[in-house]
């Protein structure tokens, strides 16, 4: 298994969106994205801290990814 990578709330949303994912909305610091083929998440938008190991593990098994394709899809790869 991969390491988990530390990453910031805005590249999170960086990926998200490169991923194909859109903001459905927004309630308070809690943002909404969806997919076109349904996949759902919820981040939260709290500008310049680093998402947490566990809230980062479980937005990547939201997004039905491994850790080893979120790093890739991270590195721009």
């Amino acid at each position: 298994m991969a390491k988990m990578p530390v990453v910031k709330t805005r590249a999170l949303v960086r990926v998200l969106e490169r991923l194909g994912f859109y903001r459905h909305h927004q309630v308070g610091s809690h943002a909404h994205f969806k997919h076109a083929d349904g996949r759902r998440t919820t981040v939260y938008t709290h500008e310049g801290k680093d998402v947490g190991k566990k809230t980062l593990a479980g937005v990547i098994t939201d997004i039905d990814m491994s850790v080893e394709e979120f790093t890739k899809a991270l590195k721009g790869k």
